[in-house]
Parts: structure tokens; sequence; C-alpha cells
């Protein structure tokens, strides 16, 4: 199986092909340039350095949210319209669940870290379980947007040693090692930031157990609706606090 992947969601942007276990292409950049800007054109120079035809791929993976709206939307756009112009179906995976993948095979506690601004990140909690020779994620809370307190009293509680990584470590650092009270420790430079080949691999395994969406129905997974758009809807004053104080209001 071939599959395409593309992550957006973040400070970086990438996209990956695996192609049965292997994979055979990775660009990544973290640099001052939308994504708008990058994400077609290492697209186009991956294809080119790999001699890809877009018609052997079987599935596009895409991270799907949370993270930057705008880069998502991209991301999104470039997914669904490779999708329907190819005629094959999407994985969406949750960024989230993706940059714990990073990590495959750790023994701590992983915690991913996204700032979602206003004194939130984004946020999950995952460990690796072996099975049948291999690991396999799980999920101990799933992604969701929180304040660093929040986080920490969560982590605190369970009392197991964690590893931080993401593009919220470096806003939270000095907070995270304020609040942490079980040993902690952050993933280093290749392990730390999004990766297309980890949206890949979550990709390869939502296929083998048929949790695919066709191109049409793909939305992405924001999480929070923006300001403006809470505004907009109305949300009533009770919300508004909750949402201020870190709690998910879906």
């Amino acid at each position: 199986m071939k599959i395409l992947a593309l992550d957006s969601s973040g400070l970086v942007a990438g996209v990956a092909l695996v192609e049965d276990d292997i994979l055979v292409a990775e660009y990544s950049t973290n640099y001052k340039k939308t994504h708008s800007q990058t994400l077609l054109p290492m697209l186009d120079a991956l294809g080119k350095m790999v001699e890809l035809d877009l018609h052997s791929i079987d599935v596009i993976a895409v991270a799907a949210g949370p993270g930057s709206f705008t880069g998502l939307r991209i991301g999104s756009a470039t997914a669904k319209g490779l999708g329907l112009a190819l005629g094959i179906p999407l994985a969406a995976i949750p960024t989230v669940d993706a940059l714990a993948m990073n990590l495959y095979g750790s023994d701590k506690l992983i915690c991913p870290i996204m700032d979602a601004r206003r004194s939130q990140v984004y946020t999950g909690l995952y460990t690796f379980e072996k099975e049948n020779g291999s690991y396999v994620l799980c999920e101990k809370l799933a992604q969701c947007a929180l304040t660093v307190q929040q986080l920490a009293e969560k982590i605190n509680a369970g009392g197991r040693e964690v590893i931080f990584l993401g593009d919220g470590v470096s806003v939270y650092r000095k907070l995270l090692e304020e609040t942490i009270r079980t040993p902690y420790s952050f993933a280093p430079a290749n392990g730390n930031c999004q990766r297309a080949a980890s949206v890949a691999v979550l990709g390869a395994a939502y296929a083998k157990a048929g949790r695919l969406v066709t191109a049409a129905d793909f939305v992405p997974q924001y999480l929070r609706a923006p300001q403006a758009e809470r505004e907009r809807l109305g949300a009533t004053e009770d919300e508004k606090e909750r949402m201020k104080a870190g709690i998910c209001v879906r």
C-alpha cells in the first residue's frame, strides 16, 4: 500500500511517502514561511525526486487537527483536492496522536503539547503497549485543549514519568518545570516536531482498520472554534468563562 501524508497543522510543514512499511521520502521544513508557500512546492519536489505517479497512491493521510486554523485549512484543501482528483480515500489523523507516534516504543508517558494561544495547549496523554511483536499507541487522554496547569494536575495525579514534545515546549517549558512533580524529560529535536512520516504510519493503521473517509466527507478537527466564530454564534457567558479556563467546549 502506498500512502502519501501531509501535515501543515503546526509550525512544521511536511510531506512523506510510505510504501509497504518503507519510508520512501520525507520533506519537512520549519521556517518563517506560510504553508501556502511551502506545502505544494514540497510535494512537487518530493514527487519529482522519487518519480511519483500520483495515480499509484492508495491513501492520502492528513493531519486533521487540532492546530493552526490556517494551516489546517491549507492541508485539508490540498488533501481534499488530491483525493477528489485521484478518486482515493483519506485517513484523517489526529495531530496530537501523530506527534506521540514520533516516540514509538517509549516506556514513558508521552505528552505532546502544541501552543494553542490564549494560555492553552492542544495536548493528550499516550503510552505504547506491546502486541504481537510490535507497539500499539494507546490513548490515555484524548486530544483536547487545556491550560498547562490543568495538564500538570493530570500528569501529577498519575505519577508516571513523562516525555514532552511539540512546539508548545519552547513556549511553556519554564511553566512545565515549575508545575510537574513527576520525573520528566523533553524530546530532542529529531522527535520534537510534527513529522509527516508519523502521519503516514498512522494512516496505514487507519487503512488496515477501515477507518477511511471520502475526500468529500473529510473535515478538519479544530477542537474549538475561532474567537470570531464563537462570538458570532453567541456563546453563553458560562461557555466563555469555561473557554478562558481551558475547558473544552464542543
